[in-house]
């Protein structure tokens, strides 16, 4: 496996199955003291501001905020 110039790598997809990996996953990477690096699927919990983001993403267009102004949404989105 090779790093792009970007620094970005492809994770395969049998050691995304494996760890759980999905599309948009949170990582996390740990330097050890050798220089090995780890990564891991993120555990922290969502912030209340994330879960109404993901409640919400790619839905623009849904029903249910068709003719709904700005501060309106942004009040549905702050809860």
């Amino acid at each position: 496996m090779r790093l792009t110039s970007k620094g970005q790598v492809t994770i395969p997809q049998a050691v995304r199955d494996k760890a759980g990996l999905q599309p948009h996953s949170e990582v996390e990477f740990e330097v050890c003291a050798n220089g090995d690096v780890i990564i891991r699927r993120a555990s922290a919990a969502a912030s209340p501001l994330r879960r109404a983001f993901e409640q919400v993403r790619g839905s623009a267009n849904a029903a249910q905020f068709k003719g709904m102004g700005t501060d309106e949404f942004m009040k549905f989105i702050r809860g």
